[in-house]
């Protein structure tokens, strides 16, 4: 999905290097971008995973809603929502002649040509990563803290109370500890790790209006977010 205003601009005919679509997200990736990642300019290192039933802003209905299928994004800068590949200096994309189809499609004055892109096939992690052990443990990974079962949970706290949050905290740890092990153990770079297993459970925890202090020992604390 990328962030971009796809409402009609009447006042534009062609692209003016604002740099608006591209200071706001990073793309996500269509089946027809795999060659990107393949064959570069674009790197694993720079994707990150989007799970499905996470809760994500989608861009095109301008609501947040959870993910039905997995997203693959290309990531933004570092405390910003700017796409990776963007130098705002030049206000130019770093990687714009190999850039993904959505971007191509991008046109802020007819947004017609991006939606035909957007509803064709999206990439996917089994897509780009095609390792079997690793495969098995995303599986595993999957099971173990996928979104659906750390709902269930969360929603179970308002009734069975800590026996709930001690399964929410234990899929939490496990999420933290294959993350921490696995650049050891399986040579996985780290800034790889957001893409083979998706975004830290420590950080969307916060779609369900929780957060997870991190104590001296290590451990997690779970506690409710002061604002939405």
């Amino acid at each position: 999905m990328l962030t971009a205003t796809l409402m009609a601009r009447k006042d534009r005919r062609q692209c003016i290097r604002c740099g608006e679509c591209c200071l706001r997200s990073g793309p996500s990736l269509q089946l027809r971008d795999i060659p990107l990642v393949m064959e570069g300019p674009i790197a694993p290192a720079h994707l990150y995973a989007l799970r499905v039933g996470e809760l994500v802003w989608d861009n095109v209905h301008q609501q947040w809603q959870k993910t039905g299928t997995e997203i693959i994004k290309v990531k933004e800068q570092k405390g910003t929502r700017a796409c990776l590949f963007y130098d705002a200096a030049k206000k130019a994309c770093t990687i714009y002649e190999h850039r993904p189809v959505q971007c191509v499609a991008m046109k802020c004055w007819d947004p017609s040509e991006f939606m035909r892109v957007y509803q064709e096939p999206k990439a996917s992690r089994k897509d780009i990563i095609f390792d079997p052990n690793l495969l098995r443990l995303m599986a595993v990974h999957e099971a173990q803290c996928g979104y659906d079962r750390l709902e269930h949970f969360v929603k179970a706290i308002e009734n069975t109370g800590e026996e709930a949050v001690k399964e929410v905290l234990g899929i939490l740890k496990w999420d933290h500890d294959l993350r921490r092990m696995a650049p050891e153990n399986l040579g996985l770079p780290h800034d790889a790790l957001d893409l083979v297993f998706g975004r830290p459970l420590t950080h969307t925890i916060s779609m369900f209006g929780l957060k997870a202090v991190r104590k001296p020992d290590g451990s997690y604390l779970l506690t409710t977010l002061s604002s939405p």
